[in-house]
């Protein structure tokens, strides 16, 4: 690729708002609490100091060179963005692995292992939650960060059971690309899309675009492949199985705790012809939440069922008018949508809501032209990462974080959360904040609400110093305890990473911790995948037998 990513920021480089579009920003930041953020000076990665690697790099597809070091230290939460636009590069990789073959996968590992070196497999490193960060504690001679991006083919394509094989270093619009000769689509696209892998999809159970049915990758693994240190892990090509515990289940989410995905078999799907889209406004958030309820109850399984709050409506250009919207669209390869938007809408209207443009259809393969609020969201839900970026150049503490809940609880998990946030957002920044809500998923059982949050962390009045992390952690700390209060789950689909682990211990049974740990042991023999990810880091020290692979298990 020759576009260039930005160092300390999300996304291209070339996508970042110029200064007359931050000034609008700090504009609007100023309408919403009465003073306008600074525009500080960016970064430039010339002015990035880096400590000299600890280990030397000891294979030929590794690298200790500086650039490679710097893009592969932080994720994309705010925390990284703070650290990079501060050109706070200290828990730089000493070594970058760029594998291009299984065997380089193995190489690696067996070398990590050998030389007690942390091993850190990386996608796309869009990780918000520490999931990709070399913060292993002293115990290690070093670490290495394994980026699997040279390893992005579509290998096999069995268009007889809508199935292919992709390695896991292809990133999403590589694998549409792939796909797209053969008239199938992954039809996944999570808002990280153009910038992470499948594999990182794997390892982190990621949830896509589409908000019922096959809402998670989960629901499209069909085998996966994975390189641990005590063999290769391969799952069968099956449709279902019924044979124990599924082993693609110990791969999901596992976050790079195990061993190092390198390809899977994936269910695809033909590319839609016809498409259905209409978005409906409610004077009230309660009503659209059952709209909402009430189509994922229906058996409809519209492609999108997304509810946008007021503020969030406002925020995202969606509706100006001080409505909640409910975002519905259905698309399909097989058949028209007339009937299935006419019940949804039917079922909206039951519960009070309007759809004053209509629905609108396109039956020749092409998207929905954009001219109606469902279209604006998708723009704004596009920039987004890069609004954040640009606001952690003012100052601003501005985040995200989701869960999920069944539906007899959302009204006090939301109230619970609304209350939590605004309190932090108070005390860290002095101010109330604005808090948005909208509904990214929904279930026969529940809806997973996503939650924005903005606050000046640039005014702070009589907390002279205060800094934008410290407030940041005050509000994801207080956030966080109120998820679990409710009993929400501390993640839908951003995974765990470092930041969540703690409230992730409360949640998961702590048989089940146990169990987990005690299969990492069993995979992850000398203890450097991924330290401190989902378990506390152990540190073991094999001997050189121990540290190597056993390459002859789990035959292709």
């Amino acid at each position: 690729m020759t576009r260039a990513r930005n160092f300390w920021a999300w996304g291209w480089a070339d996508r970042f708002p110029d200064d007359d579009a931050r000034r609008t920003l700090a504009s609007h930041i100023g309408a919403m609490f009465g003073r306008e953020p600074a525009l500080l000076p960016l970064p430039s990665i010339d002015d990035v100091t880096l400590e000299e690697p600890r280990i030397a790099a000891g294979l030929p597809c590794c690298t200790s060179d500086r650039t490679a070091r710097i893009f592969h230290t932080h994720g994309k939460g705010y925390r990284d963005i703070v650290r990079g636009f501060r050109l706070d590069f200290s828990r730089a990789p000493d070594v970058v692995a760029l594998p291009e073959s299984e065997a380089d996968v193995e190489a690696v590992l067996a070398w990590c292992a050998s030389h007690h070196v942390a091993a850190i497999p990386y996608g796309g490193g869009t990780s918000v939650v520490g999931g990709v960060e070399c913060d292993v504690g002293e115990a290690y001679a070093g670490t290495c960060v394994i980026d699997l991006a040279a390893m992005n083919k579509v290998l096999e394509v069995d268009a007889t059971s809508r199935a292919a094989r992709i390695q896991a270093g292809a990133f999403g619009p590589r694998i549409e690309e792939q796909l797209a000769p053969h008239g199938f689509t992954l039809r996944h696209f999570p808002q990280s899309f153009e910038h992470s892998t499948l594999g990182g999809w794997i390892a982190t159970r990621a949830g896509g675009h589409f908000a019922t049915l096959y809402t998670h990758i989960d629901d499209l693994v069909e085998s996966v492949r994975m390189v641990t240190s005590a063999g290769i892990l391969q799952t069968r090509r099956l449709p279902a199985s019924g044979a124990g515990p599924s082993p693609e289940r110990l791969v999901l989410g596992s976050e790079g705790a195990l061993g190092v995905i390198t390809e899977a078999w994936m269910r695809v799907q033909s590319r839609p012809k016809w498409r259905a889209s209409a978005s409906v406004h409610f004077e009230r958030f309660e009503a659209a939440m059952e709209c909402a309820r009430a189509i994922a109850q229906s058996g409809l399984f519209p492609a999108n069922c997304r509810v946008l709050d007021a503020r969030e409506a406002l925020l995202n250009r969606a509706a100006f008018d001080g409505t909640s919207v409910v975002i519905v669209a259905f698309e399909s390869a097989d058949h028209a949508l007339e009937a299935w938007m006419e019940r949804a809408l039917a079922i909206a209207k039951s519960a009070g809501g309007t759809c004053p443009k209509g629905a609108r259809f396109s039956s020749d393969g092409d998207k929905i032209a954009a001219t109606d609020a469902a279209s604006s969201w998708r723009q704004a839900f596009l920039d987004a990462p890069y609004l954040q970026s640009a606001l952690v150049s003012m100052g601003v503490v501005v985040d995200t974080f989701e869960t999920a809940c069944t539906w007899d609880r959302f009204p006090a998990l939301h109230a619970e959360i609304a209350a939590a946030a605004k309190d932090a957002m108070m005390r860290a920044c002095g101010v109330e904040g604005s808090l948005s809500c909208r509904v990214t998923h929904v279930y026969p059982d529940g809806p997973a609400p996503y939650f924005t949050f903005i606050a000046p962390g640039f005014i702070a009045p009589g907390r002279d110093g205060a800094d934008v992390i410290d407030q940041w952690l005050t509000i994801k700390r207080a956030v966080s305890d109120a998820i679990e209060r409710a009993q929400g789950t501390i993640t839908h689909h951003h995974a765990v990473g470092r930041l969540h682990r703690p409230w992730y211990e409360r949640e998961a049974s702590p048989v089940f911790v146990r169990a987990f740990d005690a299969v990492k042991g069993a995979l992850d023999v000398s203890r450097i995948m991924n330290p401190g990810v989902l378990v506390p880091a152990r540190v073991s020290r094999p001997d050189a037998s121990e540290g190597r692979l056993d390459r002859t298990r789990g035959a292709r």
